[in-house]
């Protein structure tokens, strides 16, 4: 038997992002909304110089938590 993701021509990684995003929408509405939170990413990055990370910088700024 063939993997799912295999069938629809996907990587794992997507089915498993599709997977994640279904069971999220599914949950009621408190949970939801505190599970939506967890799956934002905050992305930062710095450069490095003789050894010692620089200014960490926000690639793009994360929203505020309401």
């Amino acid at each position: 038997m063939a993997s799912p993701w295999k069938s629809a021509g996907i990587s794992y990684l997507k089915f498993s992002q599709i997977c994640a995003t279904a069971v999220r929408n599914s949950l009621k509405e408190d949970v939801r909304v505190a599970a939506q939170r967890r799956d934002a990413n905050n992305l930062k990055v710095a450069k490095w110089a003789n050894g010692k990370a620089g200014e960490q910088k926000y690639i793009v700024t994360p929203k505020a938590v309401e």
